[in-house]
């Protein structure tokens, strides 16, 4: 972890907060929410071991990157050319890019709109959807987290009753465990929290103080735009994606326990093969919805053979 440099790089007047390590093939790695660059701290030094170039941002608006003027306005789109940017100002004409939660949605939609960037992707936890399909959650339960948290302003009451470390608390601890995030009439997600229940055994209190420091910077409006609230919005410029194919070659990884698969189901990741004719699917027995923290050793093993294979 001492090895990792840090530094803001600007991506067309907005600074991206960057940690890096190692030298060789380019490799970007998306975090989701509620996550930050530090979720990525095993694989980071992995990577660099292993002879790669490990590049984990602050998604514009997370952690110590900045906030953009309008966050009401934000889009997937604006990562996506953010992600352009930096990859221009690092020097780096294509790498491959590893994407967890939304940031799987980020790296697919970065190979459409440039897919002469990206030599693969590796996704964890998130299967491909189409632009304008993703987080399209009408038919799940009405007390599905995701359908809160796409009423605007919803989520940040619901968030603004707690300081920032319970927050992060709450959620880590809740999407850790295999059953749907579903609050009952009348309550609210954070009110499914037990405040008994101890963090996961591989997620510590210092883990937890990062993510805290980290989110009291950023705070949570922009995080509950995208990849919330935006989804209910024009697509715009993606939307003229929507029925591209993903050319890269891709790896997707989920854990048998993601709270995803519920909603999901292991077949319907099958379905994606003909938007992603390149896909490969690995599966950890025990994983959750954080398998990169979770089981990090396994996670790096198919990582690194997916990399050095292409």
């Amino acid at each position: 972890m001492d090895k990792i440099q840090h530094k803001q790089v600007d991506v067309g007047g907005l600074n991206l907060h960057v940690a890096e390590i190692g030298s060789g093939p380019a490799v970007l790695l998306l975090h989701g929410f509620p996550e930050i660059w530090y979720s990525w701290r095993y694989q980071l030094t992995a990577l660099a071991e292993a002879g790669f170039h490990a590049i984990a941002p602050d998604l514009r608006g997370y952690g110590l990157s900045d906030q953009p003027r309008e966050p009401e306005k934000a889009t997937f789109f604006d990562i996506v050319e953010d992600l352009v940017g930096l990859l221009d100002a690092l020097g780096i004409e294509k790498g491959f890019v590893v994407g967890k939660d939304f940031g799987a949605a980020i790296a697919y939609y970065f190979d459409l709109c440039h897919p002469d960037r990206v030599k693969g992707i590796v996704t964890l936890g998130v299967r491909y959807s189409k632009p304008g399909e993703f987080a399209e959650v009408d038919l799940a339960p009405k007390g599905f987290y995701v359908r809160h948290w796409q009423e605007p302003g919803r989520g940040l009451a619901d968030f603004g009753r707690f300081d920032v470390k319970t927050v992060i608390r709450n959620i880590y601890t809740l999407f850790s465990r295999s059953e749907l995030p579903i609050a009952e009439d009348g309550k609210e997600i954070m009110d499914l929290y037990d405040p008994s229940t101890p963090l996961p055994p591989w997620f510590t209190e210092d883990d937890l103080q990062v993510y805290s420091s980290l989110y009291e910077k950023s705070g949570f409006v922009f995080p509950l735009q995208v990849p919330y609230l935006c989804c209910k919005r024009d697509w715009g410029r993606l939307a003229h994606f929507r029925d591209c194919t993903v050319q890269a070659p891709c790896l997707l990884i989920m854990g048998n326990k993601d709270y995803v698969m519920k909603f999901i189901k292991s077949e319907i990741v099958k379905s994606d093969v003909p938007n992603v004719p390149n896909l490969d699917i690995k599966y950890i027995s025990e994983g959750s919805h954080f398998v990169q923290e979770q089981f990090p050793e396994e996670v790096n093993k198919l990582l690194l053979g997916f990399l050095n294979h292409h």
